[in-house]
């Protein structure tokens, strides 16, 4: 049996515990005053468990929140956004526009040589009123390209392309020959031109 100042081992090393609780006796002369500290430390480690335990899971909660606020915040900026857009294209007209070039597209998907003639012609309809708000001098689309720079209009030779089949569908008539290859090409450079003036 160990006397109270022998120190007690293990198979594994001192038990620390033991050296700890009879300093803790020498110190204070009291062996139920080591037993209290020893409950307290243990009642404060499950106490500060529980808040560790629920403050980890306020703050994964806080993370997961922002993370979907955040995604909701950019669903609404974009919306914002599209309705701004929306907005400003049909105070400037660009809503008709886009209306325009969709039964444009319908006519240059049909069948019909004579729907792909039509489309190339309300395209140059779509190609004068461009160039009027632009502020290019001219009485016919022609006099406005001429009046233009290709520094300032970077798509003039496209326009100028597309133009030129729509004369002559206006002045051969029949006896033009438009397959649909060449109507789909005038309508890529139309196109080409639309989105330089952002219509399309």
């Amino acid at each position: 049996m160990p006397e109270d100042n022998d120190i007690l081992y293990t198979q594994y090393g001192p038990d620390l515990l033991g050296i700890i609780e009879r300093l803790f006796e020498t110190i204070t002369g009291n062996g139920d005053a080591y037993q209290s500290v020893i409950s307290f430390l243990a009642t404060f480690w499950h106490v500060y468990s529980i808040i560790a335990f629920l403050l980890s899971a306020l703050f994964i909660y806080g993370i997961i929140y922002s993370y979907i606020r955040q995604n909701q915040l950019s669903i609404t900026e974009a919306e914002s956004m599209a309705d701004e857009d929306r907005l400003w294209k049909e105070l400037h007209g660009s809503t008709q526009e886009n209306r325009q070039w969709s039964e444009i597209e319908s006519h240059l998907a049909s069948g019909n040589p004579n729907d792909w003639k039509l489309a190339i012609i309300e395209a140059d309809i779509i190609l004068g009123e461009i160039l009027k708000k632009a502020g290019y001098a001219g009485q016919t689309i022609g006099d406005q390209l001429k009046s233009a720079s290709a520094s300032n209009f970077a798509t003039l030779q496209d326009a100028w392309d597309a133009h030129r089949i729509r004369n002559r569908i206006a002045h051969e008539g029949a006896d033009f020959v438009l397959t649909q290859v060449a109507a789909k090409e005038a309508m890529v450079k139309y196109q080409r031109v639309f989105r330089e003036f952002d219509v399309v």
